[in-house]
């Protein structure tokens, strides 16, 4: 009896992104998997609150943290039919991981507002799980309105006054299996 040994493959290491994000590839929010919530507040009193409806809602994890996108498409009432589209230019963590900071870019349809601007944006996201293959986020973008409605043109009614817009975001990103 002889024995034989079989030639043995190396295997490729398995793609390492940031440690603080799931593994790299493109997470997608699974309907009724995101909420967010457009708050136009004047002083302390808030004078509207309306949920909006995530049309889109992606995470693209690159090994390279600087490559990290994350893209929403958000669509409803107070937004007049319009879409509003944030994109992130990079995603950083902040607090050891547990927080991340998204700054991108907002803007109406067709990727710019009446002005012909984008607006600079920031989400601050607390993670409040994270997994492999799944990450579930909580957090919030302030915006002064004058500059709102100056670059993407949605007002608000005379009997809803305001000086800051907040639109409010809970998602859960998950990979496609």
């Amino acid at each position: 009896m002889t024995t034989e040994s079989f030639p043995t493959a190396v295997l490729p290491p398995s793609p390492t992104g940031p440690s603080w994000l799931p593994l790299p590839g493109t997470y997608s929010a699974a309907p009724g998997r995101c909420i967010a919530e457009l708050t136009a507040h004047l002083g302390p009193l808030p004078t509207l609150r309306r949920r909006l409806t995530a049309e889109r809602a992606d995470l693209t994890v690159a090994p390279d943290p600087e490559s990290c996108v994350l893209r929403l498409e958000l669509t409803g009432r107070p937004l007049r039919g319009r879409t509003l589209i944030f994109v992130s230019t990079g995603i950083t963590p902040e607090s050891g991981g547990s927080r991340l900071s998204v700054p991108g870019e907002l803007a109406l349809d067709d990727g710019e507002g009446p002005g012909g601007a984008l607006l600079p944006a920031e989400f601050t996201l607390r993670v409040v799980d994270r997994a492999d293959d799944q990450l579930l986020v909580l957090g919030a973008l302030r915006l002064p309105y004058r500059a709102f409605r100056r670059t993407t043109g949605i007002t608000l009614s005379r009997i809803r006054p305001a000086d800051r817009i907040r639109l409010l975001l809970a998602v859960e990103f998950t990979c496609p299996a």
